[in-house]
């Protein structure tokens, strides 16, 4: 009996010490890896199905890949984040496919080593160039599309070159035709559906120039408006018809 308790012991310890070891995990950043050591702990008790080296052997692998699957999504520049969701994912109770099943757990110590560590510092650094780069490219961008969606400045673009020939301008089609152009712009940030929907509308009330037909129109949106049980909407509606209507024309809201 003693000597079966000292055997369940002496696996015991030996599955311990066989089940902790060090890894290089790939991040979702190319060439910076984080350094990790992953500590098994065995729940089930011996005697095991297998030898206590194949039962290591096959708990470090199934470790090892669990711990390249979620390194290979975290960023290095957030250790922290990484830590967390490492010793989430590798806490999981999981279990060899065995008979019985052994079952166990882990523990994750996460680093970076110290090139690494530079590395993460150099892409950071690169990012936020790239970042100050682009904001000053769109910020141009806008400002120019913005200016430029006026004919009369496409024209005073025209006129400010070096050789403009005065006694040819530019067809005035020409020039509305690239103002009209640069008008359809919209940033990023204003491509949402709802702004897609506003340029429907805007379309759609563009094709029909009569004051009469507009009446028509703001009319039926604001009646919308109060059945979808927003009248603060419909009354701007009837303010901004109100407001372009000629005088003593009533705008039948």
């Amino acid at each position: 009996m003693a000597t079966g308790r000292w055997a369940r012991r002496r696996d015991r310890k030996a599955l311990r010490r066989a089940s902790r070891f060090d890894i290089r995990l790939p991040s979702r950043c190319p060439g910076i890896a984080f350094t990790a050591r992953i500590t098994a702990t065995v729940i089930t008790g011996p005697p095991y199905p297998l030898p206590v080296e194949e039962v290591a052997g096959a708990v470090r692998k199934a470790l090892r890949e669990a711990a390249l699957e979620f390194a290979q999504v975290c960023d290095p520049a957030d250790l922290d984040s990484a830590r967390d969701a490492g010793g989430q994912h590798l806490g999981r109770r999981r279990s060899l496919t065995t008979d019985p099943p052994v079952e166990f757990e882990a523990t994750l110590t996460l680093g970076l080593l110290p090139a690494d560590h530079s590395a993460v510092a150099t892409v950071l650094a690169a990012q936020r160039r790239q970042a100050v780069t682009d904001i000053l490219r769109r910020q141009r961008t806008e400002a120019l599309v913005e200016e430029l969606a006026d004919p009369a400045a496409v024209l005073a673009r025209w006129i400010e070159q070096d050789h403009a020939d005065w006694s040819k301008p530019p067809a005035v089609s020409d020039v509305q035709a690239i103002a009209e152009a640069f008008a359809q712009y919209r940033p990023q940030r204003e491509r949402a559906i709802e702004y897609e929907a506003l340029e429907i509308l805007r379309d759609f009330i563009e094709g029909f120039p009569e004051m009469h037909q507009k009446q028509m129109l703001f009319t039926l949106l604001a009646s919308g408006m109060q059945r979808a049980g927003r009248p603060e909407h419909a009354a701007k509606v009837a303010a901004l018809l109100n407001g372009r209507l000629p005088a003593g024309t009533d705008s039948g809201t």
